[in-house]
């Protein structure tokens, strides 16, 4: 594990460092997910952490920052926890003098390690647009099998988009 990446839940206290990164990466993250156009304001992260914080209490999910150096540079989410089925989905984005750097990967190996090792989960499962090709490389290096194509399954910026679907089981993992 890298040192210098740390994954922690997001606090009330990050909201302002939160807002000014995807202030910053807005357009490139606009491209492939939904929440940069909803996203104003120090007080919409202050929503989306106590929303984030209630559904962590609620052990039904929470978001982590991603921190590298010190910076936040990113977030890492467990989106839903199902506990009868034992799985999950994990969410992220980095911004945009982040990526490409490895962070993704060493971030992500973390949150698995939460979830099979903490939460006893069974399986993680990864959606990635069917056209983010650099996004779909993470999951196939950390060992995901592609399970298929989940049609129109995401709307941003007025358009259906189709995305693959990865899965991990926890004897895999180990």
């Amino acid at each position: 594990m890298d040192k210098k990446c740390v994954v922690e839940r997001l606090e009330l206290h990050h909201a302002n460092e939160l807002f000014q990164l995807i202030d910053k990466s807005r357009e490139s993250l606009s491209g492939w997910l939904t929440f940069p156009t909803y996203t104003h304001s120090v007080s919409d992260t202050i929503t989306f952490i106590e929303k984030s914080l209630k559904r962590s209490e609620a052990n039904n999910g929470y978001w982590s920052g991603i921190w590298y150096e010190g910076t936040l540079v990113g977030s890492i989410g467990l989106l839903y926890i199902d506990h009868t089925m034992r799985r999950t989905e994990i969410g992220y984005w980095l911004g945009k003098d982040y990526v490409g750097k490895g962070l993704m990967t060493n971030a992500r190996k973390q949150l698995i390690r939460v979830a099979f090792d903490e939460l006893n989960l069974q399986k993680i499962e990864i959606k990635v647009a069917t056209m983010n090709t650099k996004s779909q490389a993470i999951p196939m290096k950390l060992g995901f099998t592609q399970e298929g194509i989940i049609r129109r399954d995401e709307w941003i910026n007025n358009t259906f988009y189709d995305r693959m679907l990865y899965g991990l089981l926890k004897d895999e993992w180990e």
